[in-house]
């Protein structure tokens, strides 16, 4: 049927292509990503233990003015733990509803943040994300404001700089947390940290100057990660520096990207913001508004491999017995939607929301999160949240979906002409598409109108799978009994007895309960179709459930608890569409003819 042809060609352009490249090319890349990433920090530790016997003592050199100094003694790994590499420095404990962690009094550095709400697993006992790190770790990971100064200023605040706490020496929303730095030439620098009860933190930096001359300097801010996630993401999700600056707008660049390009230096600035962003989680800096800035992404291979984005400000000029302040906002947490829109609204930051990686279909994409995040504050569960969701989604396109299937339902009614029509015209193919056009236009039938329903579940399909993928409300959430994670592939397998024999099985195997549902119900829909009399067609029709049972396991449970759904839903619409035309329902006939012993050819 042509119906079923449609079918078939729909779902394979759209759904194939998304799978095939996640299963066979992204899972192996995987482990080898790992390995490789394992071997290249033990041999960028081994060069610098090697360079620091050769030539101990070293001095830092000085940045040039209107450079970014570097970050010193990063070239080497020198804890073999995070609390020791924590206890090697003084600090100010940070401890807020969302947060806690401690600011580096050496450099002012925040490089010490685990998240309150969120755990590496879905085992509520497992630890807390730990975003930030100090850099003496493998993972080091950073944000760190300070000046460029030159020989008017003295020294300036640096990666490198001691600073004095001023009375209360815990950061709350309640309470911020002053730090004090004076220098050799008549420079004090008050550096103030404050933070609200979620992921926002606000530094401003206060210059006075008590010499006897004006000086310039210039301010800069940078994230520094010393490692990248040892799973590389897909290519519907972007992981890596990231930025909205200028008139470029927002920029993008992967880690294999930076590392081959070195260094981006877009136009100037004077707003925005720029940083490095994972899958649920991100660093940012938002530079003040009162002076242009210089955003910069860059991937450094002297010393250990680092990767950077960076912003550098005009200069800023204080005459003899006044101040400057500058200010700088410091997002550092999970990337959860409202947060991340009202910091947008209400702190004015320009295009705030690409943080989250909506993609090209942002107008398909965010409606359905907030379809499905509003229905979840009505039933308490995403799980229940996405099959209302796909309720609705059926009513929306109700009466198309109605017009489709009384199409394909006065189709199955003229099937013996159709057959009569290709037996008569078999050896003339452009005389039997004639023949066949007229018997549409006789009959008022639109042969294409079996693709329809398939077709609008495409960007349903894709932007449910987008949303499942980016957005962090969806991580860990459990539906029911042994799904846990809606974001997460069922973990139950068929080929272990679903988990009654412990044996660990690849990934391609790991077919578990709710994919076998969705197959189920795949081969029941198309079951209740005439079986194509085409021979290659027919085995199409057969195979097709199976072999989408196998590609879909690998996907997140919630996408493949809405297909599941969605078929179920569209085998009663089916159904009594076709009762109504008073259409025959082929469902009974086709599971007794696949069971029925065929005849030899000799019969």
């Amino acid at each position: 049927m042509e119906n079923n042809r449609n079918f078939f060609i729909t779902i394979a352009l759209s759904v194939l292509i998304l799978t095939l490249w996640q299963v066979f090319y992204m899972n192996p890349r995987v482990e080898q990503q790992r390995e490789a990433a394992k071997i290249e920090q033990q041999r960028a530790a081994e060069q610098k233990k090697a360079a620091e016997a050769a030539n101990p003592g070293a001095a830092t050199p000085a940045p040039a003015p209107g450079t970014i100094p570097s970050a010193p003694g990063g070239d080497t790994v020198t804890a073999a733990s995070r609390d020791q590499a924590l206890a090697a420095s003084k600090r100010v404990k940070i401890d807020t509803p969302s947060l806690e962690g401690s600011i580096n009094l050496t450099g002012a550095r925040l490089d010490d943040l685990k998240l309150k709400h969120y755990t590496e697993t879905v085992d509520k006992n497992s630890p807390e994300i730990e975003l930030l790190n100090p850099q003496a770790l493998p993972t080091g990971y950073f944000a760190e404001i300070g000046f460029v100064g030159n020989d008017k200023t003295g020294p300036v605040p640096g990666a490198e700089t001691a600073w004095s706490v001023d009375g209360n020496p815990t950061l709350t929303p309640s309470t911020p947390v002053t730090l004090t730095y004076t220098n050799d030439k008549g420079l004090t620098f008050r550096r103030t940290f404050s933070v609200d009860g979620d992921y926002m933190f606000t530094v401003s930096d206060t210059v006075q100057n008590s010499g006897s001359s004006a000086v310039s300097l210039f301010n800069y801010g940078r994230v520094t990660r010393y490692d990248k996630p040892a799973v590389a993401s897909t290519y519907v999700l972007h992981e890596g520096l990231i930025g909205v600056t200028g008139t470029e707008g927002l920029a993008e660049y992967k880690y294999a990207k930076i590392e081959s390009e070195k260094q981006v230096t877009p136009g100037k600035s004077t707003d925005g913001w720029l940083g490095i962003t994972d899958k649920y989680w991100a660093v940012t800096l938002v530079p003040t508004e009162k002076q242009p800035f210089q955003p910069r992404y860059a991937f450094f291979e002297d010393g250990r491999h680092r990767y950077q984005s960076d912003f550098l400000t005009d200069a800023i000029n204080v005459d003899a017995g006044q101040s400057a302040t500058v200010e700088t906002e410091i997002f550092a947490g999970a990337k959860e939607v409202a947060k991340i829109n009202a910091y947008e609204k209400d702190r004015n930051i320009r295009q705030f929301n690409l943080v989250i990686d909506w993609g090209w279909f942002y107008f398909i994409t965010k409606p359905m999160f907030w379809l499905i995040d509003t229905l979840y504050k009505f039933f308490g569960n995403f799980g229940l949240a996405i099959l209302a969701t796909t309720v609705i989604v059926k009513a929306i396109f109700f009466p198309l979906a109605n017009k489709s299937y009384a199409s394909m339902a006065n189709m199955k009614k003229v099937q013996p002409k159709m057959l009569e029509i290709r037996e008569k015209y078999a050896d003339d193919k452009m005389k039997q598409q004639q023949a066949m056009m007229e018997l549409y236009k006789t009959e008022k039938i639109n042969p294409l109108a079996g693709c329809w329903p398939v077709a609008l579940q495409i960007p349903v399909f894709f932007s449910l799978y987008k949303v499942l993928y980016i957005t962090i409300e969806m991580r860990h959430a459990p539906f029911f009994g042994w799904i846990q994670d809606l974001a997460a592939p069922d973990p139950t397998s068929l080929f272990n007895l679903f988990g009654l024999i412990p044996v660990t099985l690849p990934h391609m195997l790991m077919i578990g309960v709710w994919p076998l549902i969705m197959g189920v119900t795949m081969f029941l829909q198309m079951r209740m179709n005439p079986t194509p009399p085409d021979p290659t067609q027919a085995a199409i029709f057969t195979w097709m459930p199976i072999i989408f049972t196998f590609m879909m396991a690998g996907f997140p449970a919630g996408l493949v608890i809405y297909w599941a759904w969605n078929n179920t839903l569209s085998i009663l619409q089916q159904g009594v569409i076709m009762k109504r035309q008073g259409a025959k329902i082929e469902l009974w006939d086709n599971l007794v003819a696949l069971f029925r012993k065929k005849p030899s050819p000799a019969e």
